[in-house]
């Protein structure tokens, strides 16, 4: 059954009782050349567009063993190996003078995290050539989310949260809000999750703003024990979220946009919750 999410409701109330109040009042007392109901109208076609927004519905979650379903609704842009070659550094490591800067990504350890499969801070990451594989990549999944699919994001796999850190980004006064479907706009302002499973496997989940949105809302916090599928937060407007998982132990069949297959050319659809991301590698 399909709901609103957490803070939906105000908006819809809001914006559906001043329609109908515009439209009674124009019809029975002064319509104002036709501005009043004008008026209404356009506040029921908000309210409309608040519930297609925020709505929740439920989720058929898929129960085999070791999956890891996709933490939102939309199209895959792309599937890439990928390798650690940076970190953000520390107070201290900054101070060595040893960091690199860039001016839409910011500051850099050139070097990955000691264990980068820990995903102890953020890292940056470059693609992989085919016969250059190293047990410490990881496969990243992003999945592009337009204003007109579901925000609510949800949990990959049955996991505690142990970490989750917000970024503001580089240029504007919280990030550059590039385009979400540009490849640049992962350093746009996000949210970085990263999931720790009862058998010891971490995955990483970043919530990225879009060129629209602008709000990211974390419902969980570190140390929360999640449900596979379960919802922990949501993205306002157009929006991307990127999942990184270890190469070694997973591997995906889905269907990107850069693979150019006509059946799906903008990449394949996943819901959130519902739809496969990964499947455990034998």
């Amino acid at each position: 059954m399909t709901g609103l999410a957490h803070g939906g409701h105000a908006p819809v109330l809001i914006t559906f009782m001043m329609g109908v109040s515009s439209i009674i009042v124009g019809s029975l007392i002064d319509p104002l050349s036709g501005l009043v109901p004008l008026f209404g109208i356009l506040c029921l076609m908000a309210s409309a567009f608040f519930v297609n927004f925020w709505r929740d519905p439920d989720r058929p979650i898929p129960k085999a063993s070791g999956i890891l379903v996709s933490p939102a609704d939309g199209h895959v842009m792309f599937i890439r190996r990928e390798r650690a070659t940076g970190h953000r550094p520390s107070k201290k490591e900054h101070d060595t003078g040893l960091t690199e800067s860039d001016p839409l990504s910011g500051d850099w350890m050139p070097s990955p995290c000691e264990t980068p499969l820990s995903f102890a801070t953020e890292q940056r990451f470059e693609a992989v050539a085919v016969g250059d594989e190293d047990p410490n990549d990881v496969v990243r999944i992003a999945v592009f989310m337009s204003p007109l699919d579901v925000h609510v994001n949800r949990a990959p796999m049955a996991s505690t949260i142990e970490r989750m850190e917000h970024r503001t980004g580089k240029g504007l006064k919280r990030g550059p809000f590039l385009a979400a479907y540009k490849k640049e706009s992962e350093y746009n302002e996000r949210v970085r999750t990263v999931f720790l499973s009862n058998d010891g496997v971490r995955i990483e989940v970043t919530q990225i703003s879009g060129a629209l949105a602008r709000t990211i809302i974390p419902w969980q916090g570190i140390g929360d024990e999640m449900r596979r599928g379960q919802r922990y937060g949501m993205i306002r407007l157009g929006s991307r979220v990127d999942v990184r998982v270890p190469a070694q132990a997973f591997t995906s069949s889905l269907i990107s946009a850069e693979m150019n297959d006509p059946r799906h050319p903008k990449g394949q659809f996943v819901q959130a919750g519902a739809s496969i991301l990964f499947h455990p590698k034998a």
